[in-house]
């Protein structure tokens, strides 16, 4: 609510800091004008003595012309009638140009004394404008600045209210057990449109791609692969970093002692090896100088040792062989660098379409990893994602995550369940305290913990929060819907339920929190299917 009272502020303020812009643009103007004709004026000056010779000289003479004889006396002293007529007329051309030379040069002086004033008075009026802008747009800067403080402190609150949610919604997130590279074998991500809950209407959450998003997508690398890319190119999409050679120096590998790098590189299980058979032997190799890059990263060029599951990256020991071997031996002692040292290459199996950068996802943000959108084109729907995005072969690239024993083993919500996530996020806009009592009602709260921001906690029942909430409270759903999402960062932004917007990342909280069994949402972009 402050944020969209904000809003009109925020116009203003740029209009305001617009108006301010312009004016000052013009004062810089005037400020210019002022400089010239003050040069013109020094430049004029140094000229008045020979312009007020001439003009002295031409009144004289304009003066002389008008105490010449008259035409009568021409006609009495000419020798003849022609000879009177070019006197007269002689005269009256010296008088006129007098006239002219006078008039011009006593012009020009009074227009460029006149061009300054004006300048001067433009610019005391501009300033004058510039004044009253300021303490406009100063008073403005005021409300706004108020106004995002006040959002900032009360969005830090909420925040450390749920910092006890947070911790547990991590362990209901590792229960799910989703790897999070391809090491671990062959993904297993159920496609819950094809169960049956046995009720209707029955709603679902989809996530775009699973843990962790960050650096190489595994399935991106072979989508990519299969469209023409070289190893180069795939990993120059997922990092910025530079491609260098390291030596094949010794690596310490937990449980299998010391051997040298490229053995090691060998006995490495990330990608399926089938892949090199399907036109996607590039990704093979891009994996292979990751693979490389990680190892030397994480264990400080061979002072460290590395583990051998997906904590670290998967190795089994031994030659696995096959395109994996090829790919290893044709990339031999490649790797990514960042000034000059192997960066930590990290890989996800499945993006969905978009990758973040490691300070998104875990914070201390890595310069070499980038936010990337993971397609073949321009995105503006759900539709256009699931066809342009790389990693979209990926059983994962789209699923609800998470089931119930009962229902089909799926992760539908029924209506009232759904209604009731959302009475929950319109409980603790109410009332921020009130997220300690509003974790998922199937299982028992966290013992209560002040340091972590609840003194107190529960599991109040769906009924206790329409009831503390009051008027308003949503019974049942008959409309939820995705209406806004960042197409080019990849996150869902918005989710409107019976008409009520909810901000994507906040709706995403509170339902890892509120939501049954293990049911999560598991990435900042989602959609809601409807059965």
């Amino acid at each position: 609510m402050s944020e969209e009272a904000t809003k009109p502020l925020e116009a203003e303020l740029g209009r305001l800091e617009g108006k301010l812009d312009n004016t000052q643009a013009l004062i810089d103007k005037a400020g210019e004008n002022l400089i010239r004709l003050a040069a013109s004026i020094v430049q004029r000056e140094k000229e008045f003595d020979k312009q007020y010779n001439i003009l002295a000289d031409n009144v004289a003479i304009y003066y002389k012309q008008m105490r010449a004889p008259s035409a009568f006396y021409f006609l009495i002293s000419s020798t003849s009638a022609s000879s009177m007529i070019k006197d007269i007329t002689y005269q009256a051309s010296i008088a006129d140009e007098g006239k002219k030379t006078i008039a011009g040069i006593t012009r020009q002086l009074l227009d460029l004394e006149r061009d300054r004033k004006k300048v001067e008075l433009d610019k005391i009026r501009l300033a004058d404008l510039q004044v009253k802008l300021d303490k406009q747009a100063e008073f403005f800067r005021w409300e706004v600045k108020g106004a995002k403080d006040y959002q900032s402190a009360l969005t830090k609150e909420i925040a450390g209210l749920t910092v006890q949610q947070q911790e547990l919604i991590a362990r209901k997130l590792s229960s799910l057990n989703l790897p999070s590279s391809l090491g671990a074998g062959s993904l297993f991500c159920t496609d819950d449109r094809e169960l049956d809950p046995g009720f209707s209407p029955a709603f679902a959450f989809y996530t775009y791609g699973i843990p962790h998003r960050v650096g190489m997508n595994q399935y991106g690398a072979y989508g990519r692969a299969k469209a023409g890319q070289n190893y180069e190119q795939i990993l120059q999409a997922y990092f910025n970093a530079d491609f260098g050679n390291s030596q094949d120096i010794n690596i310490k590998v937990q449980g299998h002692g010391e051997m040298p790098l490229e053995q090691y590189m060998l006995g490495i299980y990330e990608m399926p090896d089938s892949w090199g058979n399907e036109g996607a032997m590039a990704a093979l190799e891009a994996q292979a100088i990751a693979a490389r890059s990680y190892v030397l990263s994480y264990t400080n060029n061979g002072e460290g040792e590395i583990c051998t599951t997906q904590a670290c990256q998967v190795y089994k020991g031994g030659n696995k062989g096959g395109n994996w071997e090829q790919a290893v031996k044709a990339t031999v002692g490649k790797i990514m660098v960042s000034d000059g040292q192997a960066i930590k290459a990290w890989y996800a199996s499945t993006s969905g379409g978009y990758t973040f950068t490691s300070g998104d996802v875990w914070g201390g943000n890595k310069p070499y990893t980038k936010r990337l959108r993971d397609t073949n084109g321009d995105v503006g729907n759900f539709a256009d994602l699931q066809a342009k995005a790389y990693d979209r072969d990926s059983p994962c690239f789209y699923a609800a995550q998470g089931w119930r024993s009962e229902y089909g083993k799926s992760a539908w919500l029924k209506p009232e369940e759904i209604a009731d996530i959302a009475n929950v996020i319109l409980l603790v806009r109410k009332n921020s305290s009130f997220a300690c009592f509003v974790y998922q009602t199937d299982k028992p709260p966290p013992p209560p913990d002040s340091n972590k921001g609840c003194s107190e906690t529960g599991n109040w029942s769906a009924d206790k929060v329409k009831q503390e909430l009051g008027g308003g409270a949503l019974s049942t759903v008959t409309s939820v819907e995705v209406t806004g999402v960042d197409w080019g960062g990849g996150k869902t932004i918005q989710i409107t339920i019976n008409g009520i917007p909810f901000d994507g990342p906040e709706f995403k909280d509170f339902f890892n929190l509120r939501a049954p069994a293990n049911i999560q949402i598991v990435g900042p972009l989602f959609n809601v299917e409807r059965k």
